[in-house]
C-alpha cells in the first residue's frame, strides 16, 4: 500500500502543477493588450501639388575619400613587423610592413657563390679555348650557365625588395587587419590606407535637376558636422545613367581642409540657387520615415497605407523637395506613424 501511495502522491501533484500553469497562462493572455492589425489607424494627409521654389537650397550628398585601397603582399610569408598602426599618416614609398626574408637571403648568397665559380670558369675556359686546349663548347655553357645565374639573382633581389611592404600613396592608415607572426600570401588584405586630402562629394539628382551643373562653374559644398566650413569643387562626373529611382549621379572633386577636418563617409550638401519660379514636389521632413540614405513616405491607396521610396533632392528649412518616387496628386501621410506599417487600413482625418 505505501509503495502504492509512494507513486501516485508525485503523480497527483504534476497533475496539480500542471493545471496551474495552464491556469495562470490562459490569465496572462486575457490581461495583455493584443493590437488587431485589422483596425484602422487614424492619421492625418496632405494631397500633393507642386510649389515654387524662390530661395536658395541645396542636395544632399556623401563625402568619399580620394583614393583608398587593402595593401596585400605580392609573396607569401610570416610577418616579422609592423612598423604602423590604426591612424597612422603615412608617405609614398615608406616602409609598412615587413616579411620574413631570411631564406631567400640565403638562396642570394647560394647564387652569388655560383656567379663567382661560373666567372672563374669562363676566363679559365676563355683562355684554354684560346689555346685549342679544350672544345668550345665547354665555353659556351659556362657562358649560358652564368647567364641564368644572375637571371636567379635578379629573381631573388626582386623577391627580397617585395618583403618589405611600403604605401602606395600618402594617406592615413584606416584599418589594420594583421599583427606579428601572422602569415601573408597575395590576395589577404593586410592594412587599409586612406587619402581625404581630396575627397570626392555625390548626389543623386532628377532628370529634372541634371542640367543644372556643368564641369566648369566651381560649386560650395558644406558638411553637415561642420557648418562653418565651406570647400569649394568642380564637378567631375555627371551622371550619363540612372539608377533604379531614375536619379542621376553628380560628383565634385574638393581639397579637404589642412588638417583634414572633413571625413570620409560625412553627410553634407552642395549648395544652389534655385531658378525663380521653378515648381517642385516639397513635403514635410518630419514625414519623411527610414534614413537619410534611403528616405521614404507613405501614400494612402485604396484605403491603406503604402509604404514609397523617394529621392530627396534638396532640403529648405524644415521641409524636403522630392525629385522622385512620387507625383502630384498622391495623398502623402504626415501624421498618426503609430502603429502604421505598410497594407495597413487607415482612416483619414
Amino acid at each position: 500500500m505505501k509503495k502504492a501511495l509512494y507513486i501516485i502522491i508525485p503523480i497527483l501533484l504534476f497533475a496539480l502543477v500542471v493545471v496551474r500553469l495552464m491556469t495562470n497562462k490562459e490569465a496572462a493572455r486575457e490581461q495583455v493588450y493584443t493590437y488587431n492589425k485589422e483596425e484602422p489607424v487614424n492619421v492625418q494627409a496632405d494631397t500633393l501639388h507642386l510649389e515654387d521654389v524662390d530661395a536658395d537650397y541645396s542636395f544632399s550628398g556623401t563625402f568619399e575619400p580620394n583614393k583608398e585601397t587593402k595593401i596585400s603582399a605580392e609573396i607569401q610569408g610570416k610577418i616579422n613587423a609592423v612598423v604602423v598602426d590604426a591612424g597612422s599618416n603615412v608617405k609614398k614609398g615608406q616602409p609598412l610592413l615587413q616579411l620574413d626574408n631570411s631564406l631567400l637571403k640565403l638562396q642570394l648568397q647560394s647564387v652569388e657563390v655560383q656567379i663567382e665559380g661560373l666567372e672563374a670558369d669562363l676566363k679559365r675556359y676563355t683562355i684554354l679555348t684560346k689555346a685549342d686546349a679544350v672544345q668550345g663548347v665547354l665555353l659556351e655553357k659556362a657562358e649560358l650557365g652564368l647567364k641564368s645565374a644572375r637571371v636567379q639573382k635578379s629573381t631573388l633581389l626582386e623577391q627580397i625588395s617585395k618583403t618589405t611592404i611600403t604605401a602606395p600613396f600618402d594617406g592615413i592608415v584606416t584599418a589594420k587587419l594583421t599583427e606579428v607572426g601572422a602569415f601573408a600570401a597575395p590576395g589577404v588584405p593586410l592594412l587599409q590606407i586612406t587619402d581625404i586630402s581630396q575627397l570626392k562629394f555625390t548626389v543623386t539628382v532628377s532628370e529634372a535637376d541634371l542640367n543644372l551643373f556643368n564641369t566648369i562653374t566651381a560649386y560650395y559644398v558644406v558638411a553637415d558636422a561642420f557648418p562653418e566650413i565651406t570647400l569649394s569643387g568642380k564637378a567631375t562626373l555627371i551622371g550619363s545613367r540612372a539608377n533604379v529611382a531614375s536619379s542621376f549621379p553628380v560628383q565634385f572633386t574638393l581639397k579637404n581642409t589642412p588638417d583634414l577636418t572633413i571625413k570620409a563617409g560625412m553627410f553634407g550638401s552642395v549648395i544652389l540657387a534655385e531658378k525663380k519660379g521653378a515648381k517642385r514636389l516639397i513635403v514635410p521632413a518630419s514625414a519623411i520615415v527610414g534614413s537619410s540614405v534611403h528616405p521614404q513616405v507613405y501614400l494612402v491607396e485604396n484605403g491603406k497605407a503604402v509604404i514609397k521610396d523617394i529621392t530627396v533632392s534638396a532640403r529648405i528649412k524644415n521641409k524636403a523637395v522630392v525629385s522622385a518616387g512620387l507625383k502630384e496628386g498622391d495623398v502623402m501621410i504626415t501624421g498618426g506613424f503609430i502603429n502604421l506599417f505598410d497594407g495597413a487600413n487607415v482612416n483619414v482625418k
